[in-house]
C-alpha cells in the first residue's frame, strides 16, 4: 500500500474516532440516596400542566420543566389560560429535575425562588450555566448524546440528551438552546424501558438520528402547541409536525403535553387528534387532563 494511502486511511480512522467521541461523550454519574423516594411498583407519568410532568420510575421521582407564570422576552408576551394541577409546595419529594431549556414556561421566576437549590437538575450546557448563576449548584449540562446515569440503590436510570432546535435555524439562534431527553430504565437482564421527552423542538435533520440509535421507544412525551413568532415562524410543533414526529420516533405510546396553556399556542390539541386519527395512529396516543396519571403497564 502506498504511503499516502496509509496516511489517508489513518486520518480517516482518526477522524471517525474523534467524531465518535464527540457524539458519545463519557457518561456522568449521579448517586441518589439508597432509600427509594417512591414505591418501586408505582411507575407512572402524571401531567401537571404545560411541559411539567412527574415521572415515577424504578423508585426515582423526576419533575420536568417546572413553570407556570411566564415572561417570554424577545419582545413577546403571553397570557396563561389554564392552571397547573398543583403548585410547587404540593409536590411530593422530588429526586431531580429534567429541563428542556431555560425559558420561563419551563422554569419560571417562582420556581427560581422556591425550588431547593440542592436539587439535581439535568439540562443542556447553556441552561445549566444560567441555573448555576442563580445558585443551583447541582445543575448538570449535557451535550447532545451526552448521558448521565442516575443511580438509586439497585436502580439505574440513564438520561441521554437528544437533539433539539427551537424553530428554523435562523430563528433558533435567537431562542434558548433546547434539548430532548431519552430516559432508559435498566432492570437487570430485562429490556430497558425507554421514554423520550421531545422538549420544545421542531422536526429537523438531526431528529432522524434518534430512531436509528433508539429503535424501540416505549413512551414519548411530545411538546406541542404550534407557537409562532410574529405570527409567522413556528417554533414549537404544530399538528403536522407532531404527526411527523410520532411517525418518525414510532413509540409504542405517545402522550401530548405543552399544547393549550398559553395564548401563544396556536395549534390546538384537536388538530393533533384529527391528524392522528386520519393517519390510523389513534391507538398509539393517550390524552391526559391536568392531574391525570398514565400507568406504565407491566413494569
Amino acid at each position: 500500500m502506498k504511503k499516502w494511502m496509509r496516511v489517508a486511511m489513518a486520518m480517516l480512522v482518526l477522524t471517525a474516532s474523534v467524531a465518535a467521541a464527540q457524539t458519545a461523550p463519557p457518561a456522568q454519574r449521579l448517586e441518589l440516596p439508597s432509600v427509594p423516594s417512591a414505591d418501586l411498583a408505582d411507575n407512572s407519568v402524571q401531567f401537571v400542566g404545560t411541559a411539567t410532568v412527574i415521572i415515577r420510575i424504578g423508585g426515582i421521582t423526576i419533575l420536568t420543566d417546572p413553570g407556570d407564570k411566564v415572561h417570554l422576552g424577545y419582545g413577546l408576551t403571553a397570557t396563561r389560560l389554564t392552571d397547573p394541577a398543583m403548585n410547587l409546595e404540593a409536590l411530593a419529594p422530588i429526586d431531580l429535575v429534567i429541563q428542556s431549556h431555560f425559558h420561563e414556561d419551563h422554569f419560571d421566576r417562582l420556581v427560581q425562588q422556591k425550588l431547593d437549590r440542592n436539587l439535581p437538575i439535568v439540562n443542556n450546557a447553556a441552561s445549566a450555566e444560567h441555573l448555576r448563576k442563580l445558585g443551583f449548584k447541582r445543575a448538570t449540562g449535557l451535550a447532545t448524546w451526552g448521558r448521565i446515569d442516575i443511580v438509586n440503590g439497585d436502580t439505574t436510570l440513564a438520561a441521554t440528551a437528544m437533539p433539539g432546535r427551537h424553530g428554523p435555524l435562523a430563528v433558533a439562534a435567537l431562542l434558548p438552546d433546547v434539548m430532548g431527553t431519552m430516559l432508559e430504565w435498566r432492570r437487570a437482564a430485562a429490556k430497558p424501558y425507554r421514554m423520550y421527552i421531545s422538549g420544545d423542538t421542531m422536526v429537523y435533520g438531526d431528529i432522524d438520528e434518534i430512531p436509528k440509535r433508539y429503535p424501540d421507544i416505549d413512551l414519548a412525551l411530545l411538546h406541542l402547541g404550534g407557537t409562532r413568532v410574529l405570527g409567522v415562524v413556528t417554533v414549537t410543533m404544530d399538528a403536522r409536525e407532531r404527526l411527523r414526529m410520532l411517525q418518525l420516533i414510532a413509540p409504542q405510546r405517545a402522550i401530548p403535553i405543552h399544547y393549550d396553556d398559553y395564548d401563544r399556542f396556536e395549534s390546538p390539541l384537536t388538530d393533533f387528534h384529527k391528524a392522528v386519527n386520519e393517519a390510523g395512529l389513534a391507538n398509539k396516543v393517550s390524552y391526559l387532563k391536568r392531574g391525570e396519571t398514565y400507568r406504565i403497564g407491566g413494569q
